[in-house]
This record gives structure tokens, sequence and C-alpha cells, in this order.
């Protein structure tokens, strides 16, 4: 996903002479395409992060459309001050793209596990929160954060991410996307995932085909501000609501949804799938690290399953 975002940041940059692209010293043959053709647009602040947000919020305020690109934790958790006082205040025209999110840099420790970002982003003001699960996905991502004038956030993988969807989507992402879904059904379950775990969940699917039950599979690539309607509309045609992402199930997709939940008279019950309150104290890839805390396919439909046995499936 991030060759893809970064060639379509040079695209917009042709049209667009407000664009600007900032580095924390690292994007090295991926950001050399704007590089070399926009070099006084583009600026290496250097391992310095803090300072690299504060300046493309100067930057921002002085009429530019300013894009960071840095990895994980070190342009979110580490510049909570800078991205709250700085950008977010002024709603200055900041995009944070953050590549290693969850596990995707699972061999590096926790230090490079993502797994608080969408959290801690979502809390704070005017910030709009995006988590792709694919090239197409993020395309269409891109496209809405570059038209909102105010601080976004587009949570990538590393890179060499699979194609899910087989045809574009809609210019706008703000809605839940269905896959091989159709809308209109009632569900006995509804798998909704946030990033490229989408792939999680359609294996899960899969599994669960084998089962008498009937599960739908929605991906939501926009966390902030979420699709309510949509969620509103999923909570009522089906029994029970899993969500499924590589972060704390505090302050994630999960908590965002069941934000929404609660302010309905009748909901479907809610299922958080991901790390529970804790750190990932173990290193490995990330397939490794999903099977490992349970949020791999495997896991997702053995959960919907243990439900509907404990609950009785006459309950339906």
């Amino acid at each position: 996903m991030r060759d893809c975002v970064i060639s379509e940041i040079v695209k917009y940059a042709r049209k667009d002479k407000r664009i600007m692209l900032l580095t924390g010293d690292l994007g090295y043959n991926v950001t050399e395409i704007f590089a070399e053709q926009y070099p006084d647009r583009y600026i290496n602040c250097g391992i310095a992060e803090e300072n690299m947000i504060s300046v493309a919020a100067g930057l921002a305020m002085e009429g530019n459309k300013v894009f960071v690109y840095s990895l994980g934790n070190f342009p979110t958790l580490r510049c909570m001050e800078q991205l709250r006082n700085d950008v977010c205040y002024h709603q200055a025209d900041v995009k944070i793209i953050s590549v290693g999110g969850g596990f995707s840099y699972g061999s590096l420790g926790m230090s490079h596990h993502a797994t608080e970002d969408i959290g801690a982003m979502r809390i704070l003001p005017y910030m709009q929160v995006y988590t792709p699960a694919d090239p197409v996905e993020a395309e269409s991502v891109l496209n809405e954060a570059y038209e909102y004038q105010g601080p976004g956030y587009i949570r990538l993988a590393r890179g060499r991410d699979p194609y899910l969807h087989k045809e574009q989507l809609y210019k706008s992402i703000g809605l839940l996307q269905p896959f091989e879904t159709n809308e209109t059904e009632r569900f006995d379950a509804v798998i909704i995932t946030a990033g490229t775990i989408l792939e999680e969940g359609i294996k899960a699917v899969k599994l669960l085909r084998e089962t008498n039950l009937k599960v739908g599979l929605f991906s939501c690539p926009r966390i902030k501000p979420m699709d309510i309607d949509g969620i509103r509309e999923i909570a009522l045609k089906t029994r029970v609501i899993i969500t499924v992402e590589e972060h704390n199930v505090i302050g994630g997709l999960g908590g965002a949804i069941a934000e929404v939940l609660s302010s309905l008279p009748e909901h479907a019950v809610l299922l958080r799938t991901g790390l529970e309150d804790s750190y990932t104290e173990v290193v490995g890839s990330g397939d490794f690290l999903r099977r490992y805390y349970g949020i791999d396919s495997e896991h997702i439909a053995w959960r919907i399953q243990e439900y509907f046995q404990f609950m009785g499936k006459k309950e339906l």
C-alpha cells in the first residue's frame, strides 16, 4: 500500500503545488519518486519526529497541504503533544501516513508494534482516522483525505499488501465496505475488520461456510468519523457483531462501534477481538502474532461458533 499511496500523492502534486511531503529519515526506495520530481517540496526532517510534526503544522498554516511519512508509533504516540497543540488545535491540513500498523514489523518488538495508535489518534479533535485494508481501499482513503481540509491519519501496513477488493471503490470511502456480502440480507453474525486483517476475515467466512451459520463480512476503512448509519443498520440485521483489529480492544475499531451501539435501544451483541488491554510481549512474523494473540481466521471462526453453542441456535 505504501508505494500506491506515495504514487498517488505524486499525481496530486502535479496539479496541486501546495502539496509537500515530509519524512523522518526513512522511506528510502519509497519516497524517492516524490523527492526526485519535487525536491523543493520534500523535506527529510531527520530522526526528530516531534519537530517534524511542528514543521508540518507551520507549513500547513502557510497554505500548504502537508503529508508526513513515518513508521508506526513514531509520528503518532511519540508526537502526541505536537499533534494536539500544533496540528489539531489549529485544524492544520496535515495528513499523517504511518507505515507499519499493527504487527507489520512484528519481528522488531513492542516498540515497533503499533497497537494503540488508532485510539490515540481517534481521541484528537478534528482528526480523521483511516485504516485501509488493501491498495484499492488505500487509494480511496487518500482521495478522501486529500479533499478534507484538516488533520488526518492514514494507517498502512508494511508493503506488498495483497489486493483483496476486485474493483475500485467509491471515491468516498465513508461507508462500510461489504466484502462478498449482500447488504440487504440478515445474518447470524457479521465480522467487521479494520486494516489488512480483512484477509483473516475472508478466511474465517470460508471456514464458517461448513457450518449452518450465515456470516457477513465488512471492512471499515474509515474509523473516524464512523459510518454510524451503516453500523446501526447492521446491528438490526444480525445477532452478533464481531470486530477484528490488530490493536488494543480499547479505543480502536471495537471501541468506536461500541460507542455507536450504546445509543441504540436494540442492537446486536458485540464481541471485540484484538489485544486484550496488553502489549505484545513476544516477537515474530505478523501471521505468527495473529495466531498467538487469537486474531487469526481460525480463532475468529471459533469465537463465533462458541457464542452460538453457548447461546443455542434456537435463540435466533
